[in-house]
């Protein structure tokens, strides 16, 4: 039996309200899904998420009134087929979807049933070994697939695998990257400018060595060109102190490990 309209117009009004309160949509499968499992889910998701179920044409139906005010969610009408439900939330995508994914429970594989990861079929091709049918090699049937809604853009679900290092890395590639493109076109950026300055720096002491014209860091490189051995000379002590220094520290340190042995008395720790 179809919803009233009573009940469609309560649905939008609910739909229009997580919209317009969560940034974050996750689109989930609920193929053999039972009811005491979606109430176990909406349990353990409480205070972290809010699950909404509907039938696909109420969904899109409903999606369709919000598009003149939100025209980004018209990217998710695509995605809201088959047996699909919606988790909306603000918390960490990482730890929602952690929650999902526990509250999975096996289920035989069905004819026409979304699959929620790769399968492959042994058997393709087979041979006779010792009598019986061996397997050689596996063949893959069926690809896995999901999606996340966020902010008016659609994701897989693998983007929340991506770890914060990751991210990172690529980050400082990007900036290293602009980096090198603005020092060779001779356009700043702010990514750019300290390299610029310290060029520009090293550009000025090379302009002092070579002419009459002198400032402060100039002036100690060079000295430093010009006599070298005397600041090799005031780094040597300083060098020779500090191994000194690590040497002291090693003799005391085997000292006091001999005096704690000697202290044991050939006892143990719970003798």
């Amino acid at each position: 039996m179809g919803a009233t309209r009573a009940q469609k117009e309560i649905y939008f009004i609910k739909l229009k309200e997580l919209i317009s309160k969560y940034p974050s949509i996750f689109i989930v499968n609920v193929d053999n899904v039972s009811s005491n499992q979606m109430h176990q889910i909406r349990v353990a998701l409480r205070g972290k998420g809010v699950v909404l179920m509907g039938k696909n044409t109420m969904v899109r139906r409903a999606l369709r009134t919000i598009l003149s005010e939100n025209p980004q969610f018209e990217r998710l009408l695509p995605h809201v087929r088959g047996n699909i439900g919606f988790v909306f939330t603000d918390k960490d995508l990482k730890e929602v979807r952690e929650i999902i994914v526990a509250n999975k429970i096996a289920a035989p594989a069905r004819a026409g049933a979304y699959a929620p990861k790769d399968v492959f079929a042994l058997g393709i091709p087979t041979k006779i070994a010792r009598g019986t049918i061996e397997i050689s090699s596996e063949v893959q049937v069926v690809t896995a697939g999901s999606r996340i809604f966020d902010s008016g853009n659609a994701f897989a679900p693998e983007v929340l695998d991506i770890d914060e290092k990751v991210l990172i890395d690529r980050f400082m590639s990007g900036i290293q990257t602009i980096a090198a493109i603005s020092l060779a076109l001779n356009y700043p950026t702010v990514v750019s400018v300290t390299h610029s300055l310290v060029n520009s720096y090293k550009n000025l002491i090379a302009l002092c060595l070579s002419t009459d014209y002198m400032f402060e860091g100039a002036q100690k490189a060079k000295e430093y060109l010009e006599n070298p051995d005397a600041f090799a000379a005031v780094a040597a002590p300083a060098a020779a102190e500090a191994a000194s220094a690590a040497v002291e520290a090693e003799v005391e340190e085997k000292a006091e490990e001999k005096e704690e042995s000697d202290d044991d008395m050939g006892f143990g720790l719970f003798d």
